[in-house]
């Protein structure tokens, strides 16, 4: 998780009482939800397997409303659970072992005490510390010594993550806590075991600055609703009454006549095409939209009608899926293309299935195997920027805004496609793998050799200067970045001048010789293509 999302997430930290004598575990997590928790610990010590669906109804509550879930010591529930992390103390497992069970990706706190605790302990796997007790806790029967105010201050002003206060806090100490330096609060008693739960649940919330979210999400469950719902958003565009005759609500769509069908397909899963701490659901709705259509812009096949599915796990709740309408509507709307239908289906893993169809060029089907030697190789535009914008994401570093919206929200280049197909291109593809992954696949498929000549590309301001702050090289990103999704065409060098009158974004990236042994030529020897689910995943 990003540190300034973390910091957010622990302002109003919520941990479960399993001995609160009048109110269950779910329901003392529904009320500090409503209230505006922004996160859950389930703590409970005598947990067995019988146990297993409440904490599981619990994590799906706490995903429904955008709430990080966090199990206390045991890492093989957390991991079970697919809960976002796991919170341990001095004595607990080792957050080295916690790091390689859960994931790179987990948030993982550790329990600290003093500042001697603090310099003994090993924080390398740590993305948070909670420290207390600062008041005088009932529901801890091992607790340690009260630390109070002062001492919270002492771990927080040498601490370089961020720290919650723990033990005994109410909303009077929490508003005091965030003032002695802590990024959040954690509460049990005041509110488990209060006369009125909600209304100190409300207190405390109030006190970190935290807004109510009542009524909570409720998981989505009405297959036939939602779509019927779905289908009332769905854009209405003039002009394309005789691309699709009978549209979504029937049980296939009737399109309308079509010379030179072209047909493609893509997958985006959730944590390995996209990461939704990093990206809204209308960000990943549109970008789904725009990978899809750009396999049609690389064929120069104008977009027609697409087909979705949707694999959704029990935590989606129809606003969420909503959301994620109002991103693919904005790229079915930018592109002129039609929504055909699809289905929705309850999966474990949220994933977007997209399925769309065009109309061929009347004379061109550019292909990976039409590239010839004395071919120069070009681009339509920069390169490089979305795996710069990864890197920056992966490194938690938004300073970097123009790398980040390039890997976030790239465009299929319909424009671009229409002029390589005025001058005959008869070789492209889009750039989703990296110059030097589809490269390569033309220089397969053409049987021939690709020399990389890099020296006329005039690098972006911002992956400059990602390059320079990280030590990175800008020839090596450009080479094995991915998503870029700008169109990687081959032709003769007179027909590129003509190109580039029309497309001034458009570079020389190499050129097409006669097959030599290797596919690539002057490529660095640690230079890969990009690939989904091992960079981004």
């Amino acid at each position: 998780m990003m540190k300034e999302k973390l910091r957010q997430a622990l302002r109003f930290y919520f941990i479960t009482d399993d001995t609160a004598p009048d109110l269950g575990l779910t329901e003392q997590v529904r009320i500090a939800l409503e209230a505006g928790a922004t996160m859950v610990q389930y703590r409970n010590k005598a947990f067995s397997p019988r146990a297993f669906e409440e904490v599981s109804g619990i994590r799906a509550l706490c995903r429904l409303n955008g709430v990080p879930f966090i199990v206390n010591d045991n890492i093989i529930l957390a991991k079970a659970v697919s809960a976002d992390g796991v919170h341990l103390g001095q004595t607990d497992a080792d957050p080295a072992a916690a790091r390689s069970m859960l994931g790179p990706e987990a948030i993982i706190g550790v329990s600290i005490s003093t500042p001697d605790e603090y310099e003994k302990t090993d924080l390398t796997h740590c993305n948070y510390i909670g420290t207390g007790p600062v008041s005088a806790t009932t529901t801890k029967d091992d607790a340690k010594s009260v630390i109070g105010m002062s001492g919270l201050e002492s771990v927080a002003s040498k601490a370089s993550l961020p720290v919650v206060a723990i033990g005994g806090m109410t909303a009077e100490t929490a508003t005091e806590a965030l003032e002695q330096g802590a990024a959040g609060a954690a509460v049990i008693s005041y509110i488990t075991r209060a006369h009125q739960p909600a209304e100190n649940a409300m207190r405390f919330a109030q006190s970190c600055g935290c807004e109510s979210r009542s009524p909570l999400r409720s998981p989505w469950n009405d297959e036939f609703g939602l779509i019927e719902k779905l289908l009332t958003h769905a854009p209405v565009l003039q002009g394309t009454e005789d691309m699709i005759k009978v549209g979504p609500g029937d049980d296939a769509a009737l399109l309308g006549s079509l010379t030179r069908p072209v047909i493609t397909t893509d997958t985006q899963r959730e944590n390995v095409h996209f990461r939704l701490e990093w990206a809204t659901l209308e960000e990943v709705g549109r970008k789904a939209v725009e990978v899809t259509l750009s396999d049609l812009a690389a064929s120069f096949a104008a977009p027609v009608s697409i087909f979705i599915n949707l694999s959704l796990p029990a935590d989606f709740s129809d606003d969420s899926v909503e959301e994620l309408y109002r991103g693919i509507n904005q790229g079915l709307t930018q592109h002129g293309c039609t929504l055909g239908g699809g289905n929705i289906s309850a999966a474990s893993q949220f994933s977007i299935d997209l399925f769309a169809i065009g109309q061929g060029h009347k004379d061109i089907f550019p292909q990976r195997s039409a590239a010839k030697p004395g071919d120069g190789i070009y681009c339509s535009g920069p390169i490089g920027l979305a795996r710069a914008g990864l890197e920056a994401l992966f490194r938690d570093d938004h300073s970097f805004e123009t790398l980040i919206s390039a890997y976030k929200r790239p465009s299929a280049r319909f424009d671009a496609a229409r002029i390589l197909a005025k001058n005959g291109v008869i070789c492209a593809t889009d750039i989703s793998d990296g110059l030097a992954g589809d490269a390569g696949h033309i220089a397969v498929a053409s049987n021939l050799t690709v020399a990389f000549d890099l020296t006329s590309l005039v690098s972006d301001p911002s992956l400059t200067a990602f390059c320079e702050k990280y030590s990175r090289s800008v020839g090596d990103i450009i080479l094995s970045g991915g998503d870029d999704y700008e169109l990687l065409f081959t032709c003769p060098p007179a027909s590129f001048e003509a190109i580039q009158r029309d497309l001034p974004g458009a570079v020389h990236v190499g050129g097409c010789e006669p097959y030599s042994g290797t596919h690539l030529a002057n490529l660095p020897p640690d230079v890969s293509s990009f690939q989904h689910g091992k960079t981004s995943g």
